[in-house]
């Protein structure tokens, strides 16, 4: 009934961080769109173009370095909201790896663990987990119920008591992993699309800066007009490999400390069996 309690608590906690995992590229999105129509394109930011307008209203002569973004067009808005969603999802894992990574040392939390082991204190080892926090805690003390079962238990033969504790370590880790390595597909995502996203408005607005100039035949004026288009056009380049560049640091940061999580569940239960192993042949 327990282990059905957990999956079930588990499958419930999962369902709902889909949910949210789904919602928060969308408002992020909303949001860029948000940002990019209302302050960036506000009328007051341009000489030319009212308070008003619709979908994409027209402006001209941004007074301020950040109204020239507007101008960029409508690949800005789904950038900004790329790189709010890269926002949002670096202090989601940032909060739930360093949760999991729990308190102090792995490494020491271990080599006390083995100690009380040792000494066939296992009560003991169980309150060093309660003050770990982390996921390698949890994944040693439910290996550790699972041990002190099979030190009472005078049916089974030593291998199968092994195996017995070496499953549920098993159980326990399938239940922590996914949950560390879960939303980094958004970053990897992100790291990969942005830059091209950046691209494809660049060419849209040189595309548009271009056909502007084939309509213009004022000479310099018409120049003069082609490089502010371009210059508006790679404010686009420019957002998405930031926004790329950020992702893949964070996304490399995220997976070393997982690693380093994973390495210490993989040791915790190496110790469990091996410490069984020789005390309770």
């Amino acid at each position: 009934m327990a282990e059905q309690s957990k999956t079930a608590k588990s499958a419930q906690e999962n369902k709902s961080g889909n949910m949210i995992s789904l919602l928060a590229p969308v408002v992020c999105v909303l949001a860029g769109y948000i940002i990019w129509r209302f302050i960036l394109g506000a009328g007051s930011n341009f000489a030319v173009g009212g308070e008003n307008g619709g979908f994409w209203p027209e402006r001209e002569a941004p007074k301020t370095a950040l109204s020239k973004m507007y101008l960029g067009g409508i690949i800005v808005p789904i950038l900004i909201g790329t790189l709010l969603t890269m926002i949002t999802f670096v202090v989601e894992r940032f909060m739930t790896i360093q949760k999991a990574s729990g308190t102090g040392s792995n490494a020491d939390f271990v080599r006390k663990v083995q100690f009380h082991l040792a000494n066939k204190n296992i009560d003991a080892a169980v309150a060093e987990c309660d003050k770990q926090k982390g996921s390698v805690g949890n994944v040693m003390k439910a290996g550790l119920h699972r041990y002190k079962e099979m030190v009472n238990n005078n049916t089974l033969s030593t291998e199968q008591k092994i195996m017995a504790i070496q499953k549920e370590v098993e159980e326990a880790t399938s239940l922590e992993l996914p949950m560390l390595e879960k939303n980094l597909v958004f970053l990897s995502t992100i790291a990969s699309i942005a830059t091209l996203m950046g691209l494809l408005g660049t060419v849209l607005g040189m595309i548009r800066s271009f056909s502007a100039l084939g309509e213009d035949s004022g000479g310099g004026a018409a120049a003069s007009k082609l490089s502010v288009g371009i210059s508006e056009a790679l404010y686009n380049t420019a957002l998405g490999i930031g926004t790329s560049a950020f992702a893949i640091v964070f996304y490399n940061i995220f997976t070393t400390k997982i690693d380093g999580i994973t390495y210490g569940i993989d040791e915790s239960g190496f110790t469990l069996t091996q410490s069984f192993a020789s005390l309770y042949k």
